[in-house]
């Protein structure tokens, strides 16, 4: 069974910075790719950022120039390090991994709840609130 678990949100204010962490059981990340979504109430399911088996990086428009996503793989943990946070990044802050092969090109922001897209592992997510 596959297990993902999210730390490191929390409420910050405005221009602060949080790392969130992403521990993978039960999956190897040699096999997929691993990526942060987040979903505000009401809101769409984000892409923030993804990073490839061999750790190429992606960013959504939001997320690039601010975050960095990197992934340490002898740890089986990917990292998520937000800085000049503002107040439309609150949301809930979900990890993921591809469930398959096909499913690594189909990270991308889309309407509906993120967890029930079946084309990824998730983990249960961690909130991060503005504080400001």
């Amino acid at each position: 069974e596959v297990q993902l678990v999210e730390s490191g949100g929390g409420s910050v204010q405005a221009g602060g910075s949080l790392r969130l962490s992403c521990v993978g059981f039960g999956i190897t990340f040699d096999g997929a790719r691993m990526g942060w979504y987040r979903q505000a109430q009401g809101n769409e399911c984000e892409l923030v950022s993804s990073i490839s088996e061999v750790g190429t990086p992606d960013y959504g428009d939001s997320a690039k120039g601010r975050f960095t996503i990197s992934q340490d793989k002898s740890k089986n943990t990917v990292y998520l390090v937000m800085n000049n946070l503002k107040p439309e990044d609150t949301a809930v802050y979900y990890c993921a991994g591809s469930r398959t092969r096909a499913a690594r090109g189909a990270y991308g922001s889309y309407g509906g709840s993120c967890l029930r897209d079946a084309r990824f592992f998730w983990g249960q997510g961690t909130q991060v609130t503005d504080s400001s």
